[in-house]
């Protein structure tokens, strides 16, 4: 389990945060010039150098999303301007893309972040901006919202890419897209007119996540224990009856692959955080606040005190806690991850992606007078220092990505695997990248006395 480090601030990592950001404006620049507009869209590095990944189109957001960020943390603007150019000039298919579940990634990560960064006065105000940038928000949440199917107990949930069956973990933090279009007044019309809140979509797709994805040692069955993630719940799509577990990237469907158990570590606390800004008397048509956050808050807790347990002392996981190789390890969780061994890789993308979702839970309990707390904020610092050490932060210039040792889909044999090497290591992704920048502009903020960073920025109630 992870070896917490009690100590540590935000504030101690200043000097490592600069390094990041210098290589993080290196990366950008390289993928600019490698994948310019009209190529496809950079997924995940072969031998250092981003390359496409035909499957869904769910990592463009990222990659100019990732210039905001970085000119968030350094009021470079030329990365505003960069950022702004292509989101305008390439991001609008995703808006109506009807065939992924990703809305929230690439779509809050570049038109969101824009809108946010006016909201908190670092962009100039400018009211059609402004209008172009809500539109563009009101549109994605419904877009996602209407990949809906029924569950039978009443709820239902935002079908993945896979059809109407399929529920992914991921998808809960891709919610952050019906947020934003539920903050700024608007909902899904369906057939006959019908007005659908996405408030209410986005709190049954959570209820469905947390219920049938996630499990809570509550003998739901004999793998039952308290935090353990599927990738995927399958459902009867003629009554809505739930039947198994799934995975496309994990192991198996009684395994844990931890980088969707990262998703539902961030997600859950991230909306945990948006719904303190909600009025009661909104959440009247969910049910009450209190029962929401119940459900959101013990899976946020089960999903990031299983990550606690079950990962290596250093904070940085292997893909798959039940991936077959691990057998030939020994005591792998008793020392750091090695994501040079034989057997299994490391997935540094799910550290980046968990370790902001222990922030944001260790913060939402602390501001609710819990001082257990603090125990899930210090693992977050713990696994941030980790991924900015040498061993996973890359400052080769040569090298196009950011973070070291991601991996993308290990049972389809998709990622690289160097000379000499038996498994996957040294490689970057989009999402783990631009995660890792969220989650640097997070600790950045902290230690130097910013505003708190989240999806939707400063609210007015």
């Amino acid at each position: 389990m992870i070896e917490i480090n009690q100590q540590l601030q935000a504030s101690d990592l200043l000097p490592r945060l600069d390094v990041f950001w210098e290589a993080s404006a290196n990366a950008i620049d390289a993928i600019e010039g490698s994948c310019p507009p009209g190529s496809a869209s950079p997924v995940f590095t072969v031998a250092g150098r981003y390359t496409a990944k035909g499957w869904t189109e769910w990592t463009q957001g990222f990659q100019y999303g990732s210039a905001l960020l970085q000119f968030d943390a350094s009021n470079d603007t030329r990365y505003l301007e960069l950022g702004r150019e292509r989101t305008t000039e390439v991001m609008a298919p995703h808006l109506t893309h009807v065939g992924v579940h990703d809305h929230g990634f690439n779509n809050v990560s570049t038109y969101g972040n824009l809108w946010r960064l006016m909201n908190e006065g670092r962009i100039a105000e400018n009211a059609s901006e402004r209008s172009f940038y809500e539109l563009a928000l009101k549109v994605t949440g419904a877009v996602q919202a209407a990949r809906w199917s029924a569950t039978l107990d009443g709820g239902g949930y935002i079908y993945s890419f896979n059809g109407p069956q399929s529920l992914f973990v991921d998808t809960i933090r891709t919610c952050r897209a019906l947020a934003l279009s539920h903050q700024l007044g608007h909902a899904l019309i369906g057939e006959r007119d019908e007005k659908h809140s996405l408030l209410v979509r986005l709190v049954q797709h959570a209820n469905a996540t947390a219920r049938y994805n996630i499990w809570y040692d509550e003998g739901r069955d004999i793998y039952d224990l308290w935090g353990r993630t599927a990738h995927e719940s399958v459902f009867n799509t003629n009554n809505g009856e739930y039947r198994c577990p799934s995975t496309q990237q994990g192991y198996s469907g009684f395994t844990t692959w931890t980088r969707g158990l990262a998703w539902a570590m961030v997600g859950f606390p991230e909306q945990l955080e948006w719904l303190t800004t909600r009025e009661d008397e909104e959440l009247e048509s969910v049910g009450d606040r209190a029962a929401v956050e119940a459900i959101f808050l013990k899976a946020a807790r089960a999903t990031c005190d299983f990550y606690l347990e079950h990962t290596p002392v250093c904070g940085v996981p292997y893909w798959d806690t039940g991936a077959p190789g691990l057998a030939q390890m020994g005591n792998y969780l008793e020392r750091p991850a090695d994501p040079f061994n034989d057997f299994e890789p490391v997935d540094s993308s799910a550290a980046a992606i968990g370790a902001q979702g222990l922030l944001r839970l260790g913060n939402y309990l602390l501001s609710q007078g819990d001082e257990a707390g603090i125990r899930y904020r210090q693992a977050g610092l713990t696994v941030a220092e980790t991924l900015l050490d040498d061993l996973y932060l890359s400052t080769d210039p040569r090298h196009e990505g950011l973070l070291l040792h991601s991996v993308y889909h290990r049972p389809n044999g998709w990622d690289y695997i160097p000379p000499k090497r038996k498994v996957p290591c040294g490689e970057s992704s989009m999402w783990g990248d631009y995660h890792m920048r969220e989650l640097v502009l997070m600790l950045g903020r902290e230690a130097k006395g910013q505003p708190y960073y989240t999806f939707f920025g400063p609210v007015e109630k």
